[in-house]
């Protein structure tokens, strides 16, 4: 089958994936928070940056390259950390990491990730990050940090926009809880989607095995929260210097949508920002991300991250246009592994590499460094 005539963007994937989940499923990666006035907002705020294009340029031979925290990427984008892929799909986190050392682009693991840094050390290219979810206590912290190094990640990022857990209003009414349940209501929905159920019989229920080392009694959580909850704090201005003594390689700080937060954060060695209000997952009165990254691109000379509601690779010239050094995306890949399984994180990457030269060819643009900002 030729995946590009049946698949050709983001959305077709989006279509076949939500078909072949299970209901509870496809609210978990597809739900925002609250009304989800955010999650819909990124995608209006990016829908709203208009690019001009441009004629005459002749024919063009397209550089998507990118230099990002000294390392070379042959394609300006990466994988988001998004915590338990594996709900979506058995073995989401090695097919992700697999295909991303394959294109030669970054992956980021999540901490609450359905995988460990030492399940995926075999997986892992020379571009692995690791997302932390910022634990309380000090010898968990450096013991994770520790695993994170030996298994070979060498990039580390700090999520901050998550000092609690956001109710997450749609993924409550589906049924699911951390962790997974099997209530009747949710086998009614297994029972409708077969291959589904097939690969999580094969594979088992997935569960948050980074923290297994560090969990005796998850006791009673909100169901939109799970057992990170237990171990994990809100992150102050210390806890971001502690980081940076103790880890020798790149650090991001994810979550900035404020231009007066980027000063201290430069001075305390932060080697990039990560411009994200969390897919509109968490804070229902948050900006879109595109909106506010000219601001922050103004107000610091720091290396930038975007994303949230990134569908395509005109939304990842769109986010360069407007300052930022590289994009990443999540939702994308969940959606190219629940309609195609492993042939899908490929498919993605293949997807956004064809929609940047098509878009660049119209704008005239041969490298990306042609781009304004």
């Amino acid at each position: 089958m030729d995946l590009h005539s049946t698949y050709p963007g983001i959305p077709d994937l989006k279509h076949r994936a939500r078909r072949r989940l299970p209901h509870f499923v496809w609210e978990y990666i597809d739900s925002g928070t609250g009304i989800e006035t955010t999650l819909h907002r990124n995608r209006k705020a990016l829908d709203d940056v208009r690019l001009c294009p441009s004629i005459l340029h002749g024919e063009l031979d397209f550089d998507t390259s990118k230099s990002f925290l000294d390392a070379s990427y042959p394609l300006p984008f990466g994988i988001a950390p998004i915590g338990m892929s594996g709900l979506v799909w058995p073995r989401a986190e090695q097919l992700l990491a697999s295909a991303a050392a394959e294109a030669g682009i970054p992956y980021t693991l999540s901490t609450v990730a359905s995988q460990s840094p030492e399940d995926m050390a075999p997986h892992l290219g020379d571009n692995a990050w690791f997302q932390l979810y910022p634990p309380r206590d000090p010898d968990i912290r450096k013991d994770l940090l520790n695993r994170v190094r030996k298994a070979g990640f060498k990039t580390l990022v700090l999520t901050a926009d998550v000092p609690v857990a956001s109710r997450r209003e749609r993924q409550t009414r589906s049924g699911l809880r951390q962790p997974p349940k099997l209530t009747p209501r949710i086998l009614a929905q297994i029972a409708q989607r077969p291959a589904w159920a097939m690969g999580m019989l094969r594979n088992g229920v997935p569960h948050m095995r980074t923290l297994d080392k560090y969990i005796e009694n998850p006791g009673n959580l909100p169901p939109t929260a799970h057992i990170g909850y237990l171990l994990r704090t809100s992150p102050d201005l210390d806890y971001v210097k502690w980081l940076r003594d103790h880890w020798d390689g790149p650090l991001v700080l994810k979550g900035v949508l404020r231009p007066e937060d980027t000063s201290r954060l430069e001075q305390v060695g932060v080697d990039a920002l990560w411009v994200s209000n969390h897919g509109g997952r968490q804070f229902d009165a948050a900006p879109a991300s595109i909106e506010v990254l000219p601001s922050v691109r103004d107000a610091t000379r720091l290396p930038l991250i975007f994303d949230s509601g990134v569908e395509g690779g005109l939304d990842i010239l769109r986010a360069m246009s407007l300052g930022a050094d590289f994009v990443m995306l999540g939702r994308a890949f969940l959606y190219g592994l629940a309609a195609l399984g492993a042939r899908g994180p490929a498919h993605v990457i293949e997807i956004l590499r064809q929609d940047l030269h098509a878009n660049m060819g119209q704008m005239g643009l041969a490298s990306l460094c042609q781009i304004e900002s």
